[in-house]
């Protein structure tokens, strides 16, 4: 904990962040709530919780901290916000639009242990246990909604580190796993644990693309034909004969048309086709869900352990054997991105500002007789301290206003359009 952080506040986050969930909940079930209702219920409490923030503005002392990092925080969103748009572009749409709505009819799921012990225990435990695990307790945007508590309770002095800081981490390590589940899932194409997902979700042409009807169909069943490609090293199989692509009228925009695979009944625009699957159903290998979820169950662990942290890992439990349950996605999915996600906040960690780093590096100077580095040294760490500590004044309370009220704003909009994954 840094100095001057109030002791009093640190159990504070927990029970508003399990309280919302709660609320959350219980708001879902209500079956005589209406969904409008339901909406202003929750538009209600995040006033009140941003407000609330609001209200701590003149009190906050870490103003000048957090502005160290607005500039990693604006690369970090921007590398995110590229990451996201690369993904849906070229991988979610991209991967079920290459092989056709036929191929996705056809194929069956492939076989899942997890999802096969799941069924057993659901013959075997009790009705309310197996009615708690399958409950949906919370989803995507819950875990943001987390995240978002936890970067805005350093506020009331709940995190040792500034919230634009974990915010910036946050945003890197979702960016790069993004970039990696796109280059995973895109590389090596699963079928989908719902077969019927292809289908209900997408307009795209019924046949597979040239690429695959080239390169894969000719050897999908034909073992001779497929030892003979790894033997002469080049396709052989003549493609078979299909309908010509669609081409639509998009402009600059045109060399979307091969990765988006319009039909005429659904080429309005490149947004529009994009937009109208809400969602992907090849997009597998390790779940992005799950990315997200283990992402915020390590922030609570690295600025906010304890027994909150612990309840965060324990829904990510549960979220994870939804996904299996529900067949959103393979059980391998679901352990893969749980531990990239882990691993990918550990390594966006900064080290640079780690206290014990400082401390060897001021021992090792020490040591060595370099009286120069020593001085460096604490004079840096001098600095920081009367920078983190020094009372803000009204222009550094204006721009935290502006800071607060823009990144609760973006966090918001993350959270309604992000609410189908």
């Amino acid at each position: 904990m840094m100095k001057g952080r109030p002791k009093s506040t640190h159990g504070f986050l927990g029970p508003v962040a399990l309280g919302y969930l709660l609320l959350d909940f219980v708001v879902d079930q209500l079956p005589w709530l209406p969904a409008t209702w339901a909406t202003y219920v929750r538009i209600g409490v995040w006033a009140i919780l941003g407000c609330a923030a609001l209200s701590r503005i003149p009190a906050y002392e870490g103003w000048a901290q957090e502005a160290r990092h607005v500039p990693l925080f604006l690369l970090s969103m921007l590398f995110m916000v590229a990451s996201l748009a690369f993904e849906a572009v070229f991988g979610v749409h991209f991967v079920t639009a290459l092989m056709g709505l036929d191929w996705h009819r056809s194929q069956p799921p492939l076989p899942d242990t997890g999802q096969w012990l799941f069924q057993a225990l659901d013959e075997r435990l009790p009705a309310p246990v197996t009615a708690l695990l399958r409950a949906p307790l919370l989803g995507l945007h819950h875990f943001l909604a987390l995240f978002l508590m936890l970067c805005f309770s350093t506020l009331w002095g709940c995190t040792p580190r500034p919230g634009v800081h974990i915010g910036a981490q946050y945003m890197r390590a979702m960016a790069w796993g993004r970039l990696l589940r796109t280059l995973a899932f895109v590389g090596t194409i699963l079928p989908s644990p719902r077969p019927w997902c292809g289908p209900h979700r997408f307009q795209v042409p019924a046949h597979a693309s040239p690429w695959a009807q080239q390169y894969h169909l000719p050897y999908a069943h034909d073992q001779m034909a497929l030892w003979g490609l790894l033997k002469d090293h080049r396709a052989a199989a003549p493609p078979s004969e299909s309908p010509p692509e669609f081409v639509p009228a998009w402009g600059r925009l045109q060399f979307l048309a091969p990765f988006l695979r319009p039909t005429p009944e659904s080429s309005d625009d490149w947004f529009t086709t994009l937009k109208r699957a809400g969602g992907g159903c090849n997009d597998l290998v390790f779940s992005g869900h799950m990315l997200v979820a283990a992402l915020t169950a390590a922030a609570f662990q690295d600025v906010y352990p304890g027994w909150t942290s612990a309840a965060v890992w324990a829904l990510l439990a549960h979220s994870g054997m939804r996904e299996v349950r529900e067949r959103h996605h393979y059980s391998v999915d679901v352990v893969l991105g749980c531990f990239v996600g882990v691993m990918l906040w550990r390594a966006t960690s900064p080290r640079q500002e780690n206290r014990l780093q400082r401390e060897d590096a001021l021992r090792k100077a020490a040591k060595d007789g370099d009286m120069d580095r020593v001085r460096d040294i604490l004079e840096r760490k001098t600095r920081i301290g009367l920078e983190e500590t020094g009372t803000p004044d009204g222009r550094t309370k204006l721009f935290g206003a502006g800071l607060l009220a823009g990144t609760f704003a973006l966090g918001v909009a993350v959270f309604l359009l992000c609410n189908n994954g």
